[in-house]
């Protein structure tokens, strides 16, 4: 194969010659692997990365310009592309943290939904199973906030009797609920 100087290696490439670019590939692609890997210390990444900085060489052929080498170009552009997929991870994660803090939260505000609505059912549940009297009564009580006097002259019956449905009703409710 034949040997270019940096000089003719970009004048290869500006004018669109594949065996100045082959000759680029071939020469340092394991350098440039090597240092992605380190980095990375992932090896399809590694791959990836260097093939990208590969591929972009050859779209910006024609614009290329060179302060240094091809050496120090290819290792500051694989630099940046480590860089960047560092940035990338680090994006994910955060995003991956705040998706899991905010179905979290749903999840536990449905939970806190589900079993307040369990809790309403077994307290409906536990009311229906009492006598007519005493549900009627404890329903007076504690749904429309009737005092026991209120309840005695509607159900026309004495205050004793309300407070004695009102105690059988806690009584069982206490039963269901600890």
């Amino acid at each position: 194969m034949k040997t270019f100087c940096d000089t003719e290696l970009l004048n290869g490439l500006r004018e669109n010659d594949h065996e100045a670019f082959r000759y680029l590939y071939e020469k340092y692609w394991d350098k440039l692997y090597v240092v992605a890997r380190k980095r990375l210390d992932n090896t399809w990444e590694a791959e990836e990365i260097v093939q990208d900085v590969f591929c972009k060489l050859w779209r910006r052929r024609e614009t290329l310009s060179l302060k240094g080498g091809f050496e120090n170009y290819l290792a500051v552009a694989v630099k940046f592309e480590v860089i960047n997929r560092f940035a990338k991870r680090a994006h994910a994660a955060a995003y991956r943290q705040h998706l899991e803090l905010r179905y979290s939260e749903a999840d536990q505000d449905m939970l806190r939904q589900l079993d307040f609505d369990e809790l309403r059912r077994r307290l409906e549940t536990t009311i229906q199973t009492l006598p007519a009297k005493c549900s009627i009564v404890y329903r007076l009580s504690r749904e429309q906030g009737f005092s026991n006097r209120q309840i005695a002259e509607e159900l026309n019956i004495s205050i004793k009797t309300v407070e004695g449905h009102l105690s059988r009703a806690l009584k069982a409710l206490r039963s269901v609920f600890g």
